[in-house]
């Protein structure tokens, strides 16, 4: 058993690949200390800018890291360029030998021209500026990655959010046959040929329908819609979902799980051909929880996009957020603790601003 993102990477044919699709090297990627394996990856990107043609990671957050990162070091990232020399603190030696072929002498000019972008008061479209020929950018910006898609709209300055596919560790579910829509509204098609797919109703809320129930071992909930003459529930298949509904999806597949419940829970909004179009509306579990009041994830984002309008006339952005609850006062609450970047500013906010404690 082995995590997607770790199984892809360390494949022979990503190895093979990565020279001719990634300005990151190979070793770069690969590298187990974080901070050299960004620094590298950033220095080498801005060494080959004119080309870049997409800005990738597989998670929004990943990118929105690597922004804050580019903030804290693009000073010693114009120093190495100009005097093509890598900083000492990169003891890595696959790290040190990749980018040593590609930062092979002192390039004045690209470091005063990337210093003349970082040194302005405001980053708003950062991205399209230091590297002017990526077409768009790349990453999983569904379900809580939402959270990031306007601090990347601003980042990008109009450079395409595109969040290509949709899958996990269990299975590939589907991709997005429209890359530049909306990326609130994106919805994938789903490839039945991946793997078995089933889905459990659940109502319009988000919540499941009824109680637990037995899914042939697996545990599951109980529909209102679909159970069989003994009480227990009945997934439905392809061929019987409803367009608007909401659903758990369950999978079967090759390699060996049983009518696996994944967690995710989706909205079917389509149909290409005969095959299914959903949007990602959540993970199952509850977030938050006071006494017996239960917030999904859905409703903490629907929270966060509305309270970010009141942001948006006094020139904030929202960075990230985290969130818990608070129970230690009667009655209990939720408290969220807000990241802010000033947009006219290119300097973030010292501190994480406790904004609200508030029930859903």
């Amino acid at each position: 058993m082995r995590t997607l993102s770790s199984c892809y990477f360390m494949s022979d044919s990503f190895k093979k690949s990565a020279s001719k699709i990634c300005t990151s090297p190979i070793e770069t990627i690969l590298c187990l200390d974080h901070r050299q394996s960004m620094y590298c990856q950033l220095l080498t990107g801005l060494l080959q800018r004119d080309h870049v043609v997409s800005i990738s990671s597989i998670f929004g957050s990943v990118l929105a890291r690597s922004i804050k990162f580019l903030e804290d070091h693009w000073n010693e990232l114009c120093s190495n360029i100009r005097t093509g020399c890598l900083s000492d603190w990169i003891t890595d030696p696959g790290c040190r030998n990749a980018v040593s072929s590609i930062l092979t002498r002192p390039n004045p000019e690209l470091a005063d021209t990337i210093e003349h972008i970082c040194g302005n008061e405001s980053w708003e479209g950062i991205i399209k500026k230091l590297w002017p020929a990526a077409k768009y950018i790349n990453s999983v910006i569904t379900g809580t990655m939402s959270q990031y898609i306007s601090l990347l709209d601003f980042y990008g300055g109009g450079t395409p959010l595109v969040s290509p596919s949709y899958g996990s560790s269990e299975s590939t579910f589907g991709i997005n046959l429209n890359p530049l829509s909306n990326p609130y509204d994106v919805s994938y098609t789903f490839l039945p040929n991946m793997a078995y797919f089933e889905f459990l109703p659940v109502d319009k809320d988000g919540e499941e329908k009824a109680r637990e129930s037995n899914l042939d071992g697996v545990s599951s909930q109980r529909s209102l819609e679909m159970t069989n003459a003994n009480g227990n529930v009945e997934p439905v298949d392809f061929a019987n979902v409803k367009l608007g509904q909401y659903y758990e999806v369950v999978v079967t597949t090759f390699t060996g799980l049983y009518r696996y419940r994944v967690g995710d829970v989706l909205k079917l909004t389509g149909f290409h051909n005969n095959s299914l179009q959903f949007q990602f509306v959540e993970r199952r579990n509850s977030v938050l929880s006071v006494d017996m009041d239960e917030t999904s994830e859905a409703d903490l984002l629907k929270a966060i996009r509305n309270a970010k309008r009141h942001l948006e006339p006094l020139g904030f952005v929202l960075m990230t957020f985290s969130s818990y609850a608070e129970t230690s006062s009667i009655p209990g609450r939720y408290v969220l603790f807000w990241e802010l970047k000033f947009k006219d500013n290119g300097t973030m906010l010292l501190h994480s601003r406790r904004i609200i404690g508030f029930h859903i």
